[in-house]
């Protein structure tokens, strides 16, 4: 991709990447493949056979002895002075680079290219083809094409890193693999002017939404270029040397929004799962298709990303894959750039369920529950939805959701006790912006918790202790109605209807009644389920709102009714009051009547039972025929006289319950069904 005029000078310096040896004793027209064996175009036979791999080089001792140490030590220093046969299996570079040694050393012109000159630069080290046997041999000229043409060409060290892949730990001995790393480093954080643009990987099929905005995909050598230029080329790397391009990137300087989004990048291409919405496998066809496009351009062979296994078990994954995905979300974890916004918490959410899966090192899960906790306010409910990999328990993950509201309060209660060396208007002016912030960041999570203990609630494994302990874990100043806390309440009695009165008493003393809303409080007072303490709580609450309203309502009424007028007549009012508020005054209106008829209903059968005690007594008294009164006429005279006191107390009491009534027919008031 970065392709500049001194590439291209360089290039003829080196005779366009074409080596040859001026001296060479055996003249020979070429190589020539016959099945797994090379054979040298020359009259002389063949005297010295060697092995690399499944492939057979048929060729001469001595131009082999005056270019390679390693060949000069294993033919002089054995014992067996007829040696003709060589095995080499662990050379590095495999038959490809010892044929261009080969070659090489028979003075044939070898075309170096970005793709075989990381292999040929290992095998000239390992045959040890130095200086001190002939001037301008392999390494010194494989070393300068490497540091004159490679690293000065973004589009070579990006494809000599991707081919280094295969040549550990000698491509990372030779520093192949440092000075690849940092000449991609220095050219992504560089002033992008004069890129062109030549993608070694395939260009990302949605652009991203901020930086991409040209129509062109290929745009001038003189277009704006985009910040996210660099991410699809780096992501053809292998993890390691992705790690070790991001670190270089990261001692540059660049900006932790770019380095995460090119993490971002990499994870999406890599791990598929990470991004896919719902479980299942990935289609290894997809991924086929992706590694022979990626194959197809700029001529690299990779195998493409690895297919994520979203739902199933730890034995329906094979060993070798699963240490793969490990060792990439390991990775990947690392090098997350520790500032709060560098990636989005759904990122994060989704990778901490993969690391959990694959069973991830317990110090990194932590340290990405920590990440996670910093911005916890930014998830979102659908990736809260953790599974459990533990069987016998939870559907759900809740003592996750546990630890990372637990980091988030931690960092809360941090943020705002770090501030410390600020004058004091300046100290005043952030502890209120800081404040209101660590309010509405709770706010947002508390509605986010309310949501996920609805959803998890359906679980019949759920335990009441760990829905009160995440339900309690906030402060109630994080939450100024209950609503949806008193929905999740509900929800799990739907699905826990075992419970005994005591524990459903101790469910509900995680809401406060007095936060519900007139909606939450209806359906309180008509829900079965709910124990009778709490609903009488509920409508307690609810008048007393009603009282307080009237009394603040009244208040207004007199200190402004010289500003408004008043409103004249009932059929103004009603028609100026909610709809709701209307349905609940009806059904008040007719609460109070039926408590109205019955207590009439009490009073009549009060009265009926006096006049019957009243005959009792007048017979007996025709009974005794005594003039002295005894004890026992005494003690029936004082019952009498106290029914009667009582009478006139009932009657007292029936004039004040009308009173009430002609009051709140004057101010509509919320009031429910009557369970009678």
């Amino acid at each position: 991709m970065w392709d500049s005029e001194s590439e291209s000078v360089t290039g003829r310096d080196y005779g366009n990447g074409v080596l040859s040896s001026r001296k060479h004793g055996v003249k020979t027209d070429g190589f020539e493949q016959r099945d797994h064996s090379w054979y040298v175009t020359t009259d002389i036979p063949s005297d010295f056979l060697v092995q690399v791999g499944d492939v057979n080089f048929h060729l001469h001792k001595y131009p082999l002895l005056s270019r390679s140490g390693k060949m000069n030590r294993l033919i002089y220093e054995s014992r067996d002075l007829d040696l003709n046969k060589v095995a080499l299996d662990d050379l590095p570079g495999g038959p490809e680079a010892f044929e261009l040694a080969a070659k090489f050393c028979y003075g044939i012109a070898v075309d170096l290219t970005a793709a075989n000159i990381s292999g040929l630069r290992c095998a000239a080290e390992y045959l040890e083809m130095t200086e001190d046997l002939e001037e301008g041999n392999l390494i010194f000229k494989t070393e300068a094409f490497l540091s004159y043409v490679v690293l000065s060409s973004w589009r070579d060290s990006i494809l000599v890193l991707n081919s280094s892949e295969k040549l550990s730990p000698w491509a990372e001995n030779l520093q192949i693999v440092r000075r690849c790393s940092e000449s991609i480093a220095w050219k992504a954080c560089a002033n992008p002017k004069g890129i062109r643009w030549a993608y070694t990987g395939k260009p990302p099929e949605v652009p991203s939404p901020k930086w991409h905005e040209m129509k062109d995909s290929t745009p001038s050598r003189y277009s704006q270029v985009p910040p996210d230029w660099w991410f699809e080329d780096v992501s053809i790397l292998r993890i390691d040397h992705f790690v070790r391009v991001i670190t270089a990137i990261k001692v540059k300087g660049m900006r932790f929004e770019l380095i995460g989004a090119a993490i971002m990048h990499y994870a999406g291409k890599w791990l598929p799962g990470l991004i896919q919405d719902g479980g299942g496998f990935i289609d290894e066809a997809s991924n086929s298709s992706n590694s022979n496009s990626n194959s197809s351009s700029g001529g690299i062979s990779w195998k493409g990303g690895l297919h994520m296994i979203v739902a199933g078990t730890k034995d329906d994954i094979p060993t070798a894959e699963t240490k793969d995905q490990r060792m990439i979300v390991e990775s990947l974890i690392s090098i997350i750039p520790p500032q709060k916004d560098s990636v989005s918490c759904s990122f994060l959410l989704r990778l901490l369920r993969m690391a959990n899966m694959l069973k991830v090192a317990p110090a990194l899960v932590t340290e990405l529950e920590k990440r996670i906790g910093m911005q916890f306010e930014q998830a979102a409910l659908a990736d809260l939805l953790i599974p459990s990999y533990n069987k016998n328990e939870t559907l759900f993950d809740v003592d996750l959701v546990q630890r990372l509201l637990e980091h988030f309060l931690v960092q809360e209660q941090t943020e705002s006790s770090s501030p410390s060396r600020q004058t004091f208007s300046d100290k005043n002016m952030y502890d209120g912006t800081q404040r209101s912030a660590n309010t509405s960041s709770k706010m947002r999570v508390a509605r986010l918790v309310d949501s996920y203990l609805t959803e998890v609630s359906r679980d019949r494994n759920l335990s009441l202790t760990k829905f009160q302990v995440l339900a309690e874990a906030l402060p109630e100043s994080a939450r100024t109605c209950d609503d949806g806390l008193y929905r999740a309440i509900d929800s799990y009695l739907k699905a826990h209807p075992s419970l005994s009165e005591h524990e459903r008493k101790r469910l509900c003393r995680v809401m406060d009644c007095q936060k519900l809303s007139i909606d939450a409080c209806m359906h309180a007072a008509q829900n079965e389920r709910l124990p009778l303490r709490v609903v009488v709580q509920v409508l307690f609450s609810e008048q007393v709102k009603i009282s307080n309203s009237l009394a603040n309502n009244t208040l207004k009424v007199s200190s402004e009714a010289q500003y408004q007028p008043m409103i004249s007549n009932r059929k103004t009012l009603l028609e100026g009051t909610p709809q709701s508020f209307q349905e609940g005054w009806a059904t008040a209106k007719k609460d109070i009547n039926t408590l109205k008829f019955e207590l009439e209903t009490m009073k009549a059968k009060y009265l009926e039972l006096q006049n019957d005690m009243d005959n009792l007594q007048r017979k007996f008294d025709k009974m005794t025929n005594k003039k002295q009164t005894s004890a026992w006429t005494t003690g029936w005279k004082k019952l009498s006289k106290f029914t009667k006191m009582t009478n006139l107390e009932n009657n007292e009491i029936g004039s004040q319950v009308a009173a009430p009534e002609e009051l709140t027919r004057k101010t509509p008031g919320r009031w429910r069904n009557s369970i009678s």
